[in-house]
């Protein structure tokens, strides 16, 4: 019902790749189909058209329209966006030297309040496609982030069961001060 694709170093990128663009079209029609899925830094490059590793161009699953080129440093540091998925900031960190444009076919996650985001230039993070989501967010994501878990398992459920899904809320009060705290200590080290 969710699939995620996390981050790593180049050489298991390289691996994680090949192993993936042999399940492209598996993939493809389970994005079409509204899966959902959440893809992290690396697995977020991935998805697109795709990226550098080193020198050596690497093609990724075009399923997002975006496309991932190789800046100079690295982007490095606590992140917040705003994003219409949440009432309230959705914080993590990012550690990349990706920098993805967005094309037309789909939506960034959010804007950047405080960090680099896609690429330290545009104002955006991340991509959405159907429910299909790219993030350069880690720290990690989904415990500091609740409403972001509880869009992404609300949405997989009603995928499966229809919209008649109804679960009891959950104590989520430590997760939103994490949240809380990610947020001020943002605005106490940035201008």
């Amino acid at each position: 019902d969710i699939v995620f694709i996390g981050g790593g170093s180049d050489r298991e990128e390289l691996l994680v790749c090949d192993a993936l663009l042999a399940s492209k079209e598996r993939l493809q029609a389970f994005v079409e189909d509204d899966g959902l899925l959440l893809a992290v830094c690396g697995g977020y490059q991935l998805l697109g058209a795709g990226y550098l590793i080193g020198d050596e161009r690497v093609a990724g699953l075009n399923l997002f329209d975006a496309d991932t080129s190789k800046g100079e440093g690295r982007l490095v540091g606590n992140v917040a966006i705003e994003s219409e998925l949440c009432t309230t900031p959705i914080v993590g960190f990012e550690n990349h030297a990706g920098r993805t444009t967005l094309g037309t076919g789909c939506v960034p996650l959010g804007t950047v309040m405080k960090g680099y985001g896609n690429n330290g230039d545009d104002g955006l993070e991340g991509a959405r496609y159907r429910n299909a989501i790219g993030t350069y967010l880690h720290g990690p994501l989904l415990p500091k982030n609740p409403e972001l878990t509880d869009w992404i398992i609300r949405t997989a459920l009603e995928r499966r069961y229809g919209h008649d899904v109804l679960l009891s809320p959950l104590d989520d009060r430590e997760e939103r001060e994490a949240n809380r705290v990610a947020i001020a200590r943002l605005d106490e080290r940035l201008p």
